[in-house]
């Protein structure tokens, strides 16, 4: 079974201290959904294939990834690095601090065990096509060495997310779009070529209509890679949780309505007074990452 932790929060980053706790007891308790039973998540060496972890701000989690590898766990690391103006990333780290974080992991645990994220593209009156080309390239130069591929994907416009980049727009000043599919290839061929010169394969994530320009499918819980960093084969199953998803099989042990780097695009996060909420309010001893309470 593979691990992730988690495309719902930022796991590494706010929550280490709780992962630590329940890898030394071997399991955790997640929460369904769908009709509130909870059933207990396996986190023992035997159980475990190995872990995908997402984040924005690996500092926080370095020391214990060493531990982690030390308990007989591999994993991979689906690192996002944008560089976006702080109207649209208020409290993410420095992307030059991110990219030197990059360069230690891949030190320590060999190259295929980083892969970029830059996810989502934002088309907006602070970051049009060109500042993309600028961005992409600049962070692409920084992270050469560090990984083999980058997973790119346009932003989802999901009624939350609108409510949010509107509600940004007009506080901080800018304007935003969902652009033509047009634009959107034009801006992807660019990113192709850029990442390419430094060693990079695109990938894109769960969004087959613009695998064009040789653009790959990203499996952003990918076995193959897990199975490369550990020396022997992961078998799991392939499909993610969207039908156009490229990832295998995997177990998320996050929760959303956690994550506290504010991002205004951010489909995960109702808002910050919720995250700043649930996060005061988990306990780092506890079995659930955010304990069962009144439904949200």
């Amino acid at each position: 079974m593979i691990i992730s932790a988690s495309y719902k929060t930022d796991l590494p980053m706010f929550y280490g201290e709780w992962f630590m706790n329940r890898l030394k007891a071997g399991y955790c308790r997640m929460l369904n959904p769908y009709n509130s039973q909870s059933y207990r998540v396996s986190l023992l060496p035997e159980d475990v294939d190995g872990f995908v972890f997402w984040t924005k701000s690996l500092g926080p989690f370095m020391k214990r990834l060493e531990a982690i590898r030390e308990m007989g766990f591999f994993f991979i690391i689906q690192y996002t690095i944008t560089n976006y103006p702080r109207a649209l990333e208020p409290r993410v780290v420095i992307s030059d601090q991110s990219a030197k974080h990059m360069h230690k992991v891949v030190q320590k645990f060999g190259r295929r065990t980083a892969v970029w994220r830059y996810d989502p593209i934002i088309f907006s009156s602070a970051t049009p096509p060109e500042y993309h080309q600028e961005n992409f390239e600049a962070l692409a130069s920084l992270l050469e060495g560090a990984t083999d591929e980058v997973v790119v994907s346009f932003m989802q416009v999901y009624q939350k997310t609108r409510t949010k980049m509107d509600r940004a727009g007009r506080s901080e000043g800018f304007s935003w779009e969902d652009p033509t599919k047009e634009k959107k290839l034009a801006l992807l061929e660019s990113l192709v070529g850029i990442a390419k010169a430094h060693g990079m394969q695109l990938t894109m994530c769960a969004q087959p209509d613009y695998q064009a320009h040789g653009a790959g499918i990203a499996r952003c819980v990918d076995a193959r890679r897990l199975s490369d960093v550990s020396g022997r084969e992961v078998k799991a199953a392939f499909g993610g949780g969207r039908v156009t998803c490229g990832c295998y099989q995997s177990k998320d042990i996050g929760d959303y309505n956690t994550c506290l780097h504010g991002c205004r695009y951010c489909y995960a996060v109702q808002g910050d007074e919720v995250s700043l909420a649930r996060y005061k309010g988990h306990d780092p001893q506890g079995e659930f990452l955010i304990a069962p309470g009144p439904p949200r």
